[in-house]
């Protein structure tokens, strides 16, 4: 069971629903390196409007162009942990915002390992 309280960091990559790495979405390769580094969890969201270094706006509208839409990939783990994880972050975000934060855990229990 994974459990997690207290002081700990949270990283936030800010990037477009197109980016790409190798061909498949870069949030899906953000998260599967960090569930392969061990991080408590990673979870990402999708925005439905937004604009960045560029000040495209970009929305989901129908009558706009709804492509590459603001998606934000959150992980939270200890302070260790995450600055460990940062270089891969570098080598992945060619294109956007990443973040980090302090922030305290109240509560992160995992589901137990038998079920």
């Amino acid at each position: 069971m994974t459990r997690l309280t207290g002081t700990a960091q949270r990283v936030t990559i800010f990037i477009g629903e197109s980016d790409l790495w190798h061909h498949k979405p870069l949030s899906t390769e953000i998260v599967h390196r960090a569930h392969r580094a061990g991080l408590a969890g990673a979870s990402v969201f999708r925005g439905i409007e937004g604009f960045g270094a560029s000040s495209l706006i970009h929305t989901h509208r129908l009558l706009s162009l709804g492509e590459d839409l603001p998606v934000a990939v959150v992980i939270v783990d200890a302070e260790d942990k995450i600055r460990a994880f940062l270089p891969q972050l570098d080598e992945l975000v060619a294109e956007g915002l990443v973040t980090l934060d302090d922030c305290e855990v109240i509560r992160y229990v995992g589901r137990e390992e038998d079920r």
